[in-house]
């Protein structure tokens, strides 16, 4: 019994020894190390420079416009009452589809020399904007241009000479003796019906900003007055293949949901000249769309055209 009690005194002294000998060995946790001193030359920069956004310094002001997600140039130039290609010529833009969100647009004409930047880049052939909104600042994608509205190319001259043999006569002949403009100003063009079918819808403020005209797949689309085709293509969401024509003014005239475009960017059209057929692209039905803007702002257009 002495000996067994002498043994586990003699086993308890040797365990506190090895506790001893371990407490005083200088160990260091195993902490990573997060950080280092504050003006360490080696210390690593992880905030990179803001970027300047074009036009930043004009925020605000009148006649310019601050870019937000889903822009796109097309829009853009719609809701201003512009030509896409002279906001891409004011702006400098060589790729209409390369807008920031943030970026700042000059959204009305400048005071500028024929030598100016503006007018350099006015010369310079721009492809049509795509359906392609405005990105955020880390996109590094370039996109490509619009495809062609189906039958727009090889159609372009039939428009054109139906237009030359309409004479520039109204959509139908129930519009004839009717087509006398709401106002004799010289500003005001004097405008008929874009199409002959029932009204499907009308203008309403903050919701529908122009009028549903009904029909079938094919039937005929007409200018609505003497004008010059600032679009034709499909790179707005919502409007399908779209005619927008500018007129005097400061007039614009939008042409939506067609399934045939008969017209190209740049071309003269008069009054009652066919553009395009009716169709139900970017809708759920067969429809136009037909938008009246004065200063890019929508407006009633049933306040504009002749009684039927």
């Amino acid at each position: 019994m002495h000996m067994i009690s002498t043994f586990r005194l003699a086993a308890t002294t040797a365990a506190l020894l090895v506790l001893a000998g371990c407490a005083s060995t200088n160990h260091k946790a195993p902490v990573e190390e997060r950080s280092r001193p504050t003006g360490s030359p080696s210390a690593p920069s992880t905030t990179a420079p803001a970027k300047a956004l074009p036009g930043a310094e004009n925020a605000g002001k009148p006649g310019y416009y601050t870019v937000k997600p889903g822009d796109t140039l097309i829009r853009i130039s719609l809701d201003s009452g512009q030509n896409w290609r002279d906001l891409a010529a004011w702006n400098s833009l060589e790729n209409p589809n390369l807008i920031e969100v943030g970026q700042v647009l000059r959204v009305v004409p400048p005071t500028a020399d024929p030598g100016s930047a503006s007018a350099v880049a006015s010369a310079k052939p721009l492809a049509p904007p795509s359906r392609i909104e405005a990105r955020p600042l880390d996109s590094k994608t370039l996109p490509g241009t619009a495809k062609p509205a189906s039958g727009a190319a090889s159609a372009a001259a039939s428009g054109a000479a139906a237009g030359a043999a309409s004479g520039g006569q109204p959509a139908s002949a129930a519009d004839a003796g009717k087509d006398k403009p709401r106002d004799s100003g010289t500003d005001e063009p004097n405008w008929t019906w874009p199409a002959a079918g029932p009204m499907l819808g009308g203008f309403e403020e903050g919701r529908r900003k122009g009028l549903a005209i009904g029909g079938k797949a094919g039937d005929p689309v007409f200018a609505a007055a003497d004008g010059r085709v600032v679009y034709a293509g499909s790179g707005l969401r919502g409007y399908g293949n779209l005619v927008i024509i500018k007129h005097t003014g400061d007039y614009l005239t939008a042409y939506a949901h067609n399934q045939t475009l008969l017209v190209k960017e740049d071309q003269s059209v008069r009054r009652g000249q066919k553009i395009a057929e009716m169709g139900s692209t970017d809708a759920d039905r067969v429809n136009l769309h037909f938008e009246i803007r004065k200063q890019g702002k929508p407006i009633d257009p049933a306040k504009q055209l002749p009684a039927r």
